[in-house]
C-alpha cells in the first residue's frame, strides 16, 4: 500500500520576533513527518549536568532497545476540496516505543492526530491495532495502547534528562520514511531549548541533537549512552525539509510526567498564568495579559517585567515559563513585578492551561 503524506502542519509561534537568522531570514522548522512546518527556537544559557560513566557502544544500545521500538501506521480522514477532489481516507506514519508491560506506546501527538485507525508493527513484524489513550497537544505527547501478546513487549527504560551534558552521546531509534529499525548516533548538541508545541505553548529544556532524523522519526526515543530514554524525537530545523543536524527532543523529565497523567486519566494538565512575553527583551517583560486569566484578574499588564514566582527568581521568559510550569493548577503563588521602576508584588491561583 503506497504511504501518503499528512497534511501540512503549520505551527504558529509565540517567539516570532527571535526567528531571524543572522542573515535576516527566518528559520524554519519542520515536525519530522511533515514538510514545511515551522517553529522557533530561543537560544537560552546552557548549564552542565553531572556525566554519566561507561557509555554502551551504538550496536550495543541498538541491540538493548529495538525491540521496544515501534512503527505506527495512522489511517484519517482525507481533506476533501471544493471542487471534489479529496475525500476517502489517507495514511501517515510515524514511530514510537514501548513504555510498560501494559502496551502502552509512547509517541508524538501530531503523529496520531486526526487518526481514524492506528496500527502497530513490532521488531519482529507483527502488527496490531492501537487506540489512543490520551493526548496532550501543548507538549506534543501522545499514549497510545495495544492488546499485544507479552512476547512482544519490551518497555525501555526511561532515563534522567536532567543528567545529560553537551557532547554526550546519543542514539535514534525510529524509522525515518517508513524505513523501520533505523538507528543513527550524535551527539547532545545543546540543552534546554525552548520550542513550540502545537497550541503555541513552549516546551521547556528540550534537547538537541546533531543524530539523524528525519520524517517519520517523531516519537520516536533518542537514547543515551546507558540505552535509557532521555528523550522523545519531535521536531527538525531544515530549510530543506530533511535532515540538516539539527534537530529537538522533548526531554524524558516532561515525558514521565505527561505520560503518568495520559495512562491515569486520559489528559495532561498544566499550571497557567496567562501572559504573553515579548521574544525579544532579555528579562520577562510582558507582552500582554489575557483578560479572565490569573495574570489579568490580579492586574498584570503589557510592560510588567516579572521578577521572581515565589522564591524563584526569574531573569527571562523561558524562566517564567519554567517557574509556572513547576506548579500545578489551584497553585497559590505570589508573583513579583517591577512597574515604573518600582517593585510589586500579587498573589494569585494558578488556573488549568486551555487546550
Amino acid at each position: 500500500m503506497p504511504r501518503r503524506s499528512r497534511p501540512t502542519i503549520i505551527v504558529a509561534s509565540l517567539l516570532a520576533a527571535a526567528c531571524l537568522g543572522a542573515g535576516g531570514g527566518a528559520v524554519a522548522f519542520a515536525t519530522l513527518h511533515d514538510n514545511g512546518s515551522s517553529t522557533v527556537v530561543k537560544q537560552v544559557t546552557v548549564q552542565a549536568d553531572p556525566a554519566s560513566s561507561s557509555p554502551l557502544s551504538v550496536n550495543q544500545i541498538y541491540r538493548r532497545a529495538y525491540r521496544g521500538v515501534v512503527e505506527i501506521t495512522v489511517t484519517e480522514a482525507a481533506t476533501a476540496t471544493p471542487f471534489g477532489g479529496g475525500g476517502g481516507t489517507a495514511q501517515a506514519q510515524g514511530s514510537g516505543w514501548v513504555y510498560d508491560s501494559d502496551g502502552h506506546i509512547v509517541t508524538n501527538d501530531h503523529v496520531v492526530d486526526g487518526s481514524t485507525s492506528i496500527k502497530v508493527r513490532f521488531w519482529d513484524g507483527k502488527t496490531y491495532p492501537a487506540t489512543v489513550v490520551g493526548v496532550d497537544k501543548s507538549t506534543d505527547l501522545a499514549v497510545i495502547k495495544v492488546n499485544a501478546p507479552s512476547s512482544e513487549l519490551f518497555p525501555l527504560d526511561v532515563g534522567d534528562s536532567k543528567q545529560l551534558q553537551v557532547g554526550d552521546g546519543v542514539v535514534a531509534i525510529g524509522s525515518p520514511f517508513g524505513l523501520e529499525e533505523t538507528v543513527t548516533s550524535g551527539i547532545v548538541s545543546a540543552l534546554h531549548r525552548a520550542i513550540q508545541g502545537m497550541t503555541n505553548f513552549t516546551i521547556n529544556d528540550s534537547i538537541q541533537t546533531d543524530a539523524a532524523i528525519n520524517h517519520g522519526n517523531s516519537g520516536g526515543p533518542l537514547l543515551n549512552t546507558q540505552g535509557q530514554v532521555v528523550g522523545v524525537n519531535a521536531q527538525i530545523k531544515s530549510d530543506s525539509g530533511g535532515n540538516e543536524g539539527v534537530g529537538f527532543s522533548i526531554p524524558s523529565a516532561t515525558v514521565k510526567t505527561v505520560a503518568s497523567q495520559l495512562i491515569a486519566s486520559g489528559k495532561a494538565v498544566h499550571a497557567y498564568l496567562g501572559v504573553r512575553i515579548d521574544a525579544t527583551a532579555p528579562n520577562a517583560l510582558l507582552a500582554g495579559a489575557q483578560a479572565n486569566t490569573p495574570a489579568g484578574k490580579a492586574g498584570l499588564k503589557k510592560g510588567d517585567v516579572v521578577t521572581a514566582v515565589g522564591e524563584t527568581t526569574v531573569a527571562s521568559g523561558d524562566d517564567l515559563s519554567r517557574a509556572i510550569d513547576a506548579h500545578k493548577p489551584g497553585d497559590k503563588v505570589t508573583i513579583t513585578y517591577q512597574r515604573g521602576g518600582s517593585e510589586h508584588t500579587v498573589s494569585l491561583t494558578l488556573a488549568t492551561r486551555p487546550n
